[in-house]
């Protein structure tokens, strides 16, 4: 048991030991996230699209 409360305290004064991101920083980390995935999706939808078409073109 003594252990496991000398693991929360130590938890504890790493955990004030962190830098938080600021609200702004983590808006704009959100933006760069959502953009670049909606970019990824595009990309990889026109990708399918194309060896779909490629493949009815082999087949068919």
């Amino acid at each position: 048991m003594k252990r496991m409360v000398q693991f929360f305290k130590d938890s504890y004064a790493e955990l004030k030991k962190v830098v938080w991101p600021t609200r702004e920083q983590v808006i704009n980390s959100t933006q760069v996230v959502l953009v670049s995935l909606a970019i990824i999706a595009l990309a990889l939808g026109a990708m399918d699209a194309v060896f779909a078409q490629a493949v009815l073109l082999i087949l068919g």
